[in-house]
């Protein structure tokens, strides 16, 4: 979706196809994409990165939503590992969440992407320790396993909120 006219549609749907490779390096691409008449948020998701609700290599999670000021709400989507890995990415080299000002002001004054991909990888990481299904999904592959190896082990524990930091290398 054109990023100009994203604040025409209610409702978008914002994916971040994620990958790591062998030494634990995050690297991430974003696609935005509406909803098309009787679809559903995850099925959006599939269309737009080419999973077929059959795959049991990939994870797509709902990860996160926003409020825009201009009136959208963004949903915000995980797929993991990016199944068109070949494709330039970036590299994520800030792991920081973003947070409100107060425990009933949870809206974050500033939030970048980066922000975003921080906190979905958070959730991802928690559900490779809680989830089976997902856990055997996201650590099938070597890079991935390493990638959130890094992440468990270099991070606050998961029941508080913080940071997350790649491993030192």
């Amino acid at each position: 979706m054109n990023e100009q006219l994203s604040h025409l549609v209610p409702v978008s749907v914002e994916i971040l196809l994620l990958r790591a490779n062998p030494v634990g390096t995050w690297h991430y691409r974003r696609v935005v994409t509406s909803l098309n008449r009787g679809e559903s948020p995850d099925e959006a998701v599939r269309r737009a990165s080419g999973v077929t609700a059959e795959a049991t290599s990939t994870v797509v999670h709902s990860t996160s939503w926003r409020y825009q000021p201009e009136g959208q709400v963004i949903l915000t989507y995980a797929v993991c590992p990016d199944p068109a890995a070949d494709l330039p990415a970036i590299a994520l080299t800030d792991f920081q969440l973003a947070r409100g000002s107060a425990p009933s002001a949870p809206s974050p004054e500033l939030l970048k992407v980066e922000n975003v991909v921080a906190h979905a990888l958070r959730h991802l990481t928690f559900l490779v320790l809680t989830d089976p299904v997902v856990g055997e999904a996201l650590t099938r592959d070597p890079a991935l396993a390493a990638g959130f190896d890094a992440l468990r082990r270099d991070a606050v524990p998961l029941d508080v909120a913080g940071g997350l930091r790649p491993a030192e290398r």
